[in-house]
């Protein structure tokens, strides 16, 4: 699942097209899988999710944000390959939002991602991308979820 927004398959308008100059204007990160990214100001991050998942979480009051990308719900934390996991890489970025100057009590997330990418497993409850979800629901009622399924 592609994060982002195809600006050319929008229909002309002047609202797509003040969004597209402001989005063409930002600076752009593209977030790999095992990676995570804060900023206090605007940033247009790109991603793309199949099972794995994005949390991104923003303290809106103050304009600080981040998103992480993971690919399997639990693992140690490493130098090389911990973020990879899902419970290392929530953690880790609720800590660079705190070292960032977020507030918990002003955070709000989203989470996007977990889909079911494998033909043998559709339909089925348990699959990697519902993993991948279960364990950023875990973190409480801090994660708000979009839809997942079969689709992410």
């Amino acid at each position: 699942m592609k994060t982002d927004l195809s600006w050319q398959e929008l229909e002309p308008s002047t609202e797509s097209a003040s969004a597209v100059a402001e989005a063409r204007a930002l600076p752009a990160v593209y977030l790999h899988p095992g990676q995570l990214f804060v900023a206090a100001g605007p940033v247009a991050v790109t991603t793309i999710l199949g099972s794995c998942v994005a949390v991104c979480i923003w303290d809106g009051m103050l304009g600080i944000g981040g998103i992480n990308h993971y690919l399997l719900p639990c693992g140690l934390r490493t130098a090389s390959t911990g973020l990879r996991y899902g419970n290392v890489a929530i953690e880790s970025l609720l800590e660079k939002l705190a070292r960032a100057g977020a507030r918990v009590s002003n955070l709000r997330a989203k989470l996007f991602g977990g889909a079911c990418v494998l033909d043998a497993m559709r339909g089925k409850e348990g699959h990697l991308g519902d993993k991948n979800v279960e364990m950023a629901r875990c973190r409480g009622n801090l994660i708000m979820s979009s839809y997942f399924g079969e689709n992410g």
